[in-house]
């Protein structure tokens, strides 16, 4: 995974369903990465792309998704 960067990261898999799902309709290959310990419920996911990526996924994730 040596050319790929996170974008986003989450505690909660909904979120970052949402986001990779939108990042998908933008053509840009996400990738979840599941850094949640199965016995613990604790860590986090992370959203990742190529470095190609990356500075257009960032934007993308900034102004058009929002969780409160």
């Amino acid at each position: 995974m040596k050319n790929w960067k996170t974008v986003y990261k989450t505690d909660k898999l909904y979120q970052a369903q949402i986001v990779n799902d939108y990042l998908q309709e933008k053509e840009l290959n996400p990738i979840i990465v599941d850094k949640k310990d199965s016995a613990y419920q604790l860590g986090y996911y992370e959203i990742v792309v190529t470095v190609d990526h990356v500075i257009r996924a960032i934007k993308l994730i900034e102004d058009d998704i929002k969780f409160e």
